[in-house]
């Protein structure tokens, strides 16, 4: 999913904790506790900047999701933190050491709790596969004062990161996944989500809703990923090869709808036209 998008003013927090991470020992891949240590400084300044949703029966019934399926991956390095993020786009991102936000839109469009699953799976995937320290390790690479660079450039809006979503903040250097780590977890997602009790075709419709919402021609998220097409067809092969197992949850008795509705009456937002449970 895509880092989301922030003004100027909240581009320009979020560089902070990065250039000071930028000045650890430089590696391959971040440590854990290095990457604990920048997942609380970023955890921090996105607590300040974007307004979350505070409400507890929408936060916890997020929460619970994802608790399924961290439970389902075995033991890990970091705890896992869900939050709620009030934003008008589908999408949803990970952090650092486990902090992974959710979009109100994200959670408005699914349209049974298998895609909801689907999406958090998908970010968890990145979590626990650590994606975030090797494509941190990435940026790296070129050098503390390039990173720098790269990063004000990306936070302030110069250069050819901001080109690609209107001044990108420093988040997108992080999620900067390459194609593989992009499959991996998606293939994540299909392993756990029958673990964690879900059905794993909620990937599949819900990467069709982001098919349906991208129109056609639109280009693949910063030309690294693959195409929404071409992750429908690799997540397609992935959930025929898996046994089938009977019991898998699609829906879960309304309680989505539930939350959806709680959501619009704390934001005000209207629901989405068309969106019809499966």
């Amino acid at each position: 999913m895509r880092p989301i998008p922030c003004d100027a003013r909240r581009r320009a927090k979020l560089l902070t904790p990065l250039l000071l991470a930028a000045l650890l020992p430089a590696c391959a891949t971040l440590t854990v506790d290095e990457e604990r240590y920048l997942g609380a400084q970023i955890a921090q300044q996105v607590r300040a900047e974007l307004l979350f949703i505070r409400d507890a029966v929408v936060v916890d019934y997020v929460r619970t999701i994802g608790g399924k399926i961290v439970q389902a991956a075995g033991p890990q390095p970091f705890d896992y933190h869900f939050e709620v993020v009030e934003d008008d786009e589908i999408n949803a991102f990970t952090g650092p050491a486990g902090h992974i936000y959710i979009h109100t839109e994200t959670i408005l469009r699914a349209r049974n709790a298998s895609e909801l699953a689907a999406v958090m799976a998908h970010e968890i995937g990145h979590g626990v596969r650590r994606h975030i320290a090797k494509s941190y390790g990435r940026s790296r690479g070129a050098g503390t004062l390039q990173q720098a660079g790269v990063l004000a450039a990306s936070v302030f809006g110069y250069g050819g990161l901001a080109d690609l979503g209107g001044g990108l903040a420093a988040m997108t250097v992080l999620n900067s996944f390459t194609r593989s780590e992009e499959r991996e977890a998606d293939a994540f997602a299909v392993q756990m989500l029958p673990a964690a009790g879900y059905d794993p075709n909620g990937l599949l419709t819900f990467l069709e809703l982001m098919r349906e919402t991208e129109g056609p021609g639109a280009p693949a998220f910063l030309s690294s990923h693959p195409g929404t097409e071409d992750r429908i067809s690799e997540a397609t092969a992935l959930v025929a090869a898996r046994p089938p197992t009977p019991g898998l949850r699609v829906t879960d008795r309304g309680r989505l709808e539930i939350i959806q509705d709680r959501i619009q009456l704390l934001t005000r937002k209207v629901r989405p036209k068309g969106r019809q449970p499966l």
